[in-house]
């Protein structure tokens, strides 16, 4: 019987978008979304439709304002994504499907060893009356926002922080590791670049993480081109994977904490297709 259910499942496997979420995708994600507030009216949109067109955004890198009208109203769509900031939704979703993914390759669910990285992005024209500032890197030469990403050895994002560009990686990496504590207690080891090394960096890891050790993986002075490089290939190919989402070539966001929500989406549009295997 062609039922109201029937005819709204129909069009959503036959006009779905490359980004939308499966039956299988959705359902490990549907749990994880905080329900509806107590009091007022019952909540009545289409949650599947709304993080449908958040990964749209996210995927496509389009402005809200040309997001297919089949996904709802774009102001829904935005108050959304910023009610899963705000409520702290996001970082449950992706500590849980990050646990997902390190039970399914038969690891614990808390590493021992992670790799650090950061990764300079160019800021977009931008308007409106309230923007955060950006900064300059001298060394890559651009101005934007910086991202400091940290992974496990298998590639899998832990944590991430977006800060303007002028901050150095080493100062940067003391915000993002700020955040670890508490969350990974068998952590002992971290990799990271010559930008990490020295007193300064070290200092403030032993204070806040006292049983991490730092390894500065460094480039040869002898090698010539490419050189893939121990441990620190890791973190490079996961920024590769999360720059596939259209929406991080550039850093469009006039808010920071807006930028940071879409990073952590793509880790977890990542790890929801890894647990998949899409």
């Amino acid at each position: 019987m062609w039922t109201p259910e029937n005819r709204k499942r129909h069009n959503r496997d036959h006009l779905r978008y490359p980004s939308n979420l499966t039956d299988e995708e959705w359902a490990l994600v549907a749990p994880l979304i905080p329900p509806a507030k107590t009091g007022g009216r019952k909540r009545t949109v289409d949650l599947r439709q709304v993080l449908n067109g958040i990964m749209y955004i996210l995927s496509t890198g389009c402005g809200w304002r040309y997001i297919p009208r089949e996904f709802g109203s774009r102001t829904t769509i935005y108050d959304y994504f910023q009610f899963l900031d705000y409520e702290g939704a996001l970082d449950r979703i992706h500590q849980t499907l990050y646990i997902l993914c390190r039970e399914k390759a038969n690891r614990d669910p808390s590493p021992t060893a992670c790799v650090i990285d950061s990764q300079s992005v160019k800021s977009a024209e931008k308007g409106g009356s309230l923007i955060d500032p950006h900064g300059y890197d001298a060394g890559k030469k651009i101005d934007g926002k910086k991202r400091q990403i940290l992974v496990d050895t298998e590639g899998l994002p832990m944590r991430a922080l977006v800060h303007p560009a002028d901050i150095q990686d080493r100062d940067g990496g003391v915000l993002l590791l700020a955040t670890l504590i508490g969350l990974y207690p068998f952590l002992k080891k971290i990799f990271a670049d010559s930008a990490y090394q020295g007193p300064i960096f070290a200092t403030a890891v032993a204070a806040l993480l006292p049983n991490l050790a730092i390894e500065i993986v460094k480039r040869s002075d002898l090698a010539k081109g490419f050189v893939i490089l121990p441990r620190r290939w890791v973190v490079e190919r996961t920024i590769a994977w999360l720059n596939r989402c259209r929406r991080l070539a550039k850093d469009w966001e006039n808010l920071t904490r807006n930028a940071l929500a879409f990073v952590k989406l793509a880790a977890i549009r990542l790890m929801i297709r890894r647990i998949c295997n899409h």
